[in-house]
């Protein structure tokens, strides 16, 4: 398998997995093509190498960096605004289980607290739902609080969680 090969496999691929994260297609293989280049690529750069249009791009380029996994960079005596990746795997990891939480986690985990929080009228159906979303806020709420500590630990977060783990 040659370079362009292999470029390509990987992003289609990154692609594919963004599904997995909460984010569309375009959306990851931007990443994933910025994530693989040595250097900053411009908008048409993109728009060029994964054939997708200007609109797509933009939007998909906006919300990554809202996930503050892309920033913007300026080449001296250039208009033309460029695009990087962070590039160190473990802060991508933390940027995207951070993002994950907010989006999607904490939601979940403020409705089960109203939930689980309604006033009993003495049925059993009643008294069953709130025992259950009771049980799985607690769950989410302790599994949410765990993720936030491994997230927000320091240099080397991954070595340090499973040192802990161990002992």
């Amino acid at each position: 398998m040659n370079y362009t090969e292999a470029k390509d496999k990987f992003i289609s691929t990154w692609g594919s997995l963004g599904t997995l994260w909460g984010i569309n297609k375009a959306m990851a293989q931007i990443h994933a093509l910025l994530w693989i280049s040595p250097e900053p690529l411009s908008m048409e750069n993109i728009m060029e190498e994964l054939h997708i249009s200007r609109g797509n791009t933009s939007m998909n380029l906006r919300q990554l960096m809202d996930w503050g996994i892309v920033f913007k960079e300026s080449k001296p005596g250039e208009r033309k605004e460029y695009f990087a990746s962070e590039k160190d795997v473990q802060e991508l990891a933390r940027q995207v289980a951070k993002e994950r939480s907010r989006r999607e986690i904490k939601p979940v985990i403020k409705v089960l607290k109203e939930v689980s929080a309604i006033e009993g009228d003495g049925t059993k159906k009643t008294e069953e739902l709130i025992k259950q979303t009771k049980a799985l806020y607690e769950l989410a709420d302790s599994a949410d609080t765990m993720m936030n500590k491994i997230v927000n630990q320091e240099s080397n977060w991954i070595t340090k969680t499973l040192m802990k783990l161990i002992k």
